[in-house]
């Protein structure tokens, strides 16, 4: 009888007091917090929230949660694994210690959102003034503004807690609204600029949740979105949404904030007839690929001398898309021709139609985000008081920010790791393994010679010193 050998190598299991590092491929982001003077930006805003004395103190809790989160960590006592780790990750704080300082944080939740904005857009600032050409607030025109995508999901919450409600899938928990920074295509995946946790049976369409949420993400842009009296200087500014938020309040919103939208319009059941007159393509344009090449099966057209838009801002458009049902799609009375229509509003300044349907069809982008947010904390909110758990999103939401501005500022911009989402940087980098090794009284973390992504931590080390090196002598210290 033939023996087949194992899959495997087998090997015995023997424990050992040596410093082994199971996740050293977690101080790339330890360092870049450092580098970015988080511990002293989180002293200034946040240092109410821990007693005088305290060893503690906020810079080390905010960046420690948000390092676990970033490395794949769910819940407060996953802080164990950096626990054991002294060496690497200093001393970490007990779960007492964490759970007292949400304490605070939910009997002055006011008080910890505006500190938590504030420090947001401090950071936000030297990592995009680290980026360089390459930041999206560098980029930013009119003709090419930043864009901002406002959309909605669901969290499921499998016990009790305050405020949680039925949802509209028949589930049970809380729908966040998030608003997110879109670096494009050709730039990487993106940041999250604010995100506010709501019951479960929130209203998808409430115009005043949505000027909430513009609102304070716009507050942590840096100072070049503003003018020198502190208003917004909207003009660089495109937000995309949903069907959702093409009320005319949020719309008007807008326009008096001096910003753009391209928001998804549903055409009106009473006003689908007057399409039947431009269902002749040739008043159509070809729609774009995602290459930018043109479609021969999908048009686009400016509607707004057909379809009459009452009572929305000056200057906005209706712009309509026509494509063949996709497969399995269920054909309505309002699909021309088997084709189904859809609509999108814009106040742009740009007009050609088809470069407008594309770019407010990358909104769908936005649905990585949320899911990179739910897999660095949103997904699994862990108190009972709503308060505390709208500290934690925003915990998750830094979490979720550091790997994507460690991706803006450190790595080259036609590198692939530029684009890699959460879950491929945890596997490919936070999993690397090393060991601590002290000699001539100095401490040094070994990483294997043969680790696939050697060169990419290198690479990433060496902008990380850079960085460190532009910041203010008291953020090193």
């Amino acid at each position: 009888m033939t023996i087949l050998p194992s899959v495997f190598p087998s090997l015995p299991v023997a424990f050992t007091g040596q410093s082994l590092i199971s996740h050293a491929g977690t101080q790339l982001v330890s360092s870049f917090i450092d580098a970015l003077g988080f511990r002293e930006l989180c002293e200034d805003r946040l240092g109410q929230f821990t007693p005088a004395g305290a060893r503690h103190r906020p810079g080390t809790l905010l960046g420690q949660l948000a390092l676990m989160l970033a490395a794949g960590g769910e819940h407060v006592s996953d802080l164990d694994m950096f626990r054991t780790q002294a060496g690497v990750f200093g001393t970490v704080a007990s779960n007492a210690t964490v759970s007292r300082f949400f304490d605070r944080t939910a009997a002055n939740p006011d008080a910890f959102a505006h500190g938590a904005q504030t420090l947001t857009r401090l950071l936000r600032t030297r990592v995009w003034d680290a980026a360089g050409e390459h930041s999206p607030g560098a980029r930013a025109t009119p003709a090419d503004p930043v864009i901002i995508d406002l959309d909605a999901t669901l969290v499921a919450s499998h016990s009790d807690k305050e405020r949680v409600a039925g949802d509209y899938k028949g589930g049970y928990g809380f729908a966040p609204f998030t608003a997110s920074i879109d670096y494009g295509t050709k730039h990487g995946n993106g940041e999250i600029l604010a995100c506010l946790l709501r019951p479960g049976n929130a209203g998808a369409n409430n115009a005043d949740d949505h000027i909430e949420v513009f609102t304070t993400a716009v507050n942590q842009l840096p100072d070049g979105f503003f003018h020198p009296d502190g208003t917004l200087n909207g003009k660089n500014i495109l937000v995309r949404t949903d069907s959702a938020g093409a009320s005319r309040k949020f719309l008007w919103h807008l326009h008096h904030a001096g910003a753009q939208f391209s928001v998804s319009y549903p055409v009106p059941a009473g006003k689908a007839h007057m399409v039947d007159w431009i269902s002749d393509k040739q008043y159509w344009e070809p729609a774009l690929d995602a290459e930018g090449n043109d479609r021969t099966d999908a048009w686009v057209i400016n509607a707004t001398d057909v379809i009459t838009l009452k009572d929305y801002p000056p200057g906005t458009n209706i712009y309509l898309r026509a494509e063949p049902l996709h497969p399995g799609a269920q054909p309505t009375l309002l699909d021309i021709d088997g084709h189904r229509i859809t609509a999108f509003l814009t106040n742009s300044p740009r007009w050609r139609g088809p470069f407008l349907d594309a770019r407010h069809r990358g909104r769908g982008r936005c649905e990585n985000r949320i899911k990179t947010l739910k897999n660095t904390g949103l997904g699994k909110l862990p108190f009972a008081s709503f308060t505390a758990n709208q500290a934690w999103a925003t915990i998750s939401a830094l979490a979720s920010n550091l790997i994507s501005w460690l991706q803006l500022s450190t790595i080259p911009a036609t590198h692939r790791a530029r684009f890699w989402d959460v879950k491929r940087f945890r596997y490919r980098l936070f999993a690397t393994a090393g060991k601590l090794t002290r000699h001539g009284r100095k401490t040094t973390l070994l990483l294997p010679e043969l680790a696939p992504e050697k060169n990419l931590i290198i690479t990433i080390n060496d902008a990380i010193t850079s960085l460190a090196e532009r910041q203010p002598e008291a953020a090193l210290r």
